[in-house]
């Protein structure tokens, strides 16, 4: 005798989820990501789901459920010929496929975010944020020798020239870490250089006061560099690191295609016109010839 039950063929979106074990949300999402195919409206302008829709998202809550991210699920059903489900054994071998590339791709991902964590951690989240090549030159200083705008600089200077550029800034840093007086002057002349704010004008006399100041330290920075042979160390490595790494293209910065200026011009200072020109005359006392 045939039965008086049967089965709706379509059903309301409610009933989907509480098929398949997920939310009405969730299925939501998956439409607006392009992991589901939105099904065709009944006649109340809901969506009403049917056979072929209920088999995808059985598929996708598996999938889920086993730890693959959604979006590695929606690329492997792209991917994947013939039929939008896959009702075929070898349609499920396509999708295993690209979702074990996919998966395999993505560890490799998470073992470089886990080794960058892992220097964060023993270095310090700070200094251990910067390239290779930029931190072990600060490891083994003293404690707290390294303050937190030096960092921030060597971060600035990371992203506008690279971290070749930065390890040889780094010698600047190591230099005033590791001699007082050094640090001292350089706080007298970074205080009289922040004293010349917008109240000062710049054809201010003091304006070229300080850039002469700034011109002297700079000079004398630079003789403690050589003389400690940090100077020595960073054009050996600036010359491994060039035989190791393509050159930019003319104009480009280590932002990528964005030339040097542009990239410059991104990074906001809050200076004041009168410390601008300090600085453009302080590296007019160096000469023409000074890079």
């Amino acid at each position: 005798m045939f039965s008086s039950f049967i089965p709706p063929r379509r059903v309301a979106i409610g009933d989907a989820a509480a098929f398949v074990g997920t939310t009405p949300r969730a299925i939501r999402h998956y439409h607006q990501i392009g992991l589901l195919p939105e099904p065709e409206r009944g006649s109340d302008d809901r969506r009403r789901y049917g056979y072929d829709e209920m088999i995808r998202l059985l598929w996708i809550r598996r999938m889920a459920d086993a730890g693959i991210a959604l979006d590695d699920i929606r690329d492997a059903f792209t991917v994947a010929a013939g039929p939008a489900e896959p009702d075929s054994d070898s349609d499920v071998a396509r999708v295993l496929e690209r979702l074990e590339a996919s998966l395999v791709a993505r560890q490799a991902v998470i073992e470089q975010q886990r080794t960058a964590v892992q220097r964060m951690r023993a270095q310090g989240s700070r200094l251990g944020v910067l390239s290779d090549i930029v931190s072990d030159r600060l490891t083994g200083l003293p404690e707290e020798a390294l303050r937190q705008d030096e960092l921030d600089t060597l971060l600035v200077t990371e992203r506008m020239f690279g971290a070749a550029v930065a390890s040889v800034q780094a010698s600047r840093f190591i230099a005033l870490a590791t001699h007082p007086d050094l640090r001292e002057d350089s706080d007298r002349v970074n205080a009289a250089e922040e004293a010349l704010d917008d109240s000062v004008a710049v054809d201010d006399p003091r304006v070229a006061e300080v850039a002469a100041e700034r011109h002297a330290f700079e000079a004398a920075l630079h003789a403690v560099i050589e003389s400690s042979g940090l100077a020595q160390a960073d054009h050996a490595r600036l010359d491994a690191w060039d035989e190791g790494h393509a050159a930019p293209a003319d104009g480009a910065s280590a932002c990528g295609v964005t030339s040097l200026a542009e990239t410059v011009r991104m990074m906001p200072y809050d200076f004041s016109p009168a410390r601008w020109r300090c600085m453009e005359l302080a590296l007019e006392l160096d000469g023409p010839g000074t890079p």
